[in-house]
């Protein structure tokens, strides 16, 4: 009788104990990515609809003019075609759209996490298409122009219409939080350090090619950022499926222990 009763009791420390808890491990919607998501989205809207109100000169042009006479280039000087700014413009170009709307969800697919496949072509799609090119076309802010008698100048590369927000920005943003989202907690320290360096790098290389304005390249970010916080949240449940799941090479262990059994 003892016994009996004593089986039916879960301790906290043993294994029932564990399953007791697992309530709690059930795969949620953390409801600080939305939060943060949609405050981040009021902010970069909030900014956009600022601008298109006088696209020549916002509220932030003083501090737009005083950093680009700080990092501006000058033409012919050899400076945004080293390896690092370069690294940078082909990351928003066709190789960045590459490697992150193509080869990563490939990979992604290969190693069976197709959820997190889905959910890295959906934040791209929202946030370069959405985000970038919508606002784009809606606010229409000039880029910096040449201004030889005060000694600056316009975009060192080829460039399409509209400054804001900076497309480039928005993909990087875009990347940061995607990324971390494929990786479970534990592993994210690493992540948002390297993604912290291409945030800053970012905002320098287009601003030091005077393709766009201070404004441009750090609203992009946040707009990029937050809609990709929002998709994180909607599609939280599946992500968490998908942690278990090495993201370098494919389990091999499981059908050897099974066959052992």
């Amino acid at each position: 009788m003892t016994d009996a009763t004593s089986a039916t009791v879960p301790s906290s420390s043993g294994p029932l104990g564990a399953d007791a808890g697992d309530a709690s491990a059930r795969p949620m919607r953390p409801r600080a990515l939305l939060v943060a998501g949609l405050a981040g989205l009021a902010v970069f809207i909030g900014f956009g609809f600022a601008v298109a109100q006088n696209v020549d000169a916002p509220f932030t042009q003083p501090i737009d003019d005083a950093w680009r006479a700080l990092v501006g280039l000058a033409p012919g000087t050899g400076g945004e075609t080293w390896a690092l700014p370069m690294l940078f413009q082909h990351l928003g170009q066709i190789p960045g759209a590459v490697l992150t709307m193509l080869l990563i969800p490939a990979w992604l697919f290969v190693i069976r996490r197709w959820r997190s496949a889905l959910f890295f072509l959906t934040a791209e799609l929202v946030g370069n298409f959405g985000v970038s090119q919508l606002t784009k076309n809606l606010v229409d802010r000039p880029r910096p122009a040449d201004d030889t008698a005060a000694g600056l100048f316009g975009p060192l590369f080829q460039v399409d219409h509209g400054s804001f927000p900076s497309g480039h920005a928005v993909s990087t943003g875009i990347l940061v939080i995607a990324v971390a989202a494929l990786l479970p907690p534990a592993k994210r320290l690493s992540w948002w350090i390297i993604g912290a360096l291409l945030v800053v790098g970012m905002i320098w290389q287009r601003t030091l090619i005077n393709a766009h304005w201070l404004s441009d390249a750090l609203f992009g970010i946040i707009g990029g950022a937050s809609a990709t916080l929002i998709i994180w949240w909607a599609f939280a449940t599946l992500l968490q499926k998908d942690y278990g799941k090495p993201l370098f090479r494919r389990a091999i262990a499981a059908p050897a222990n099974e066959g052992a059994a």
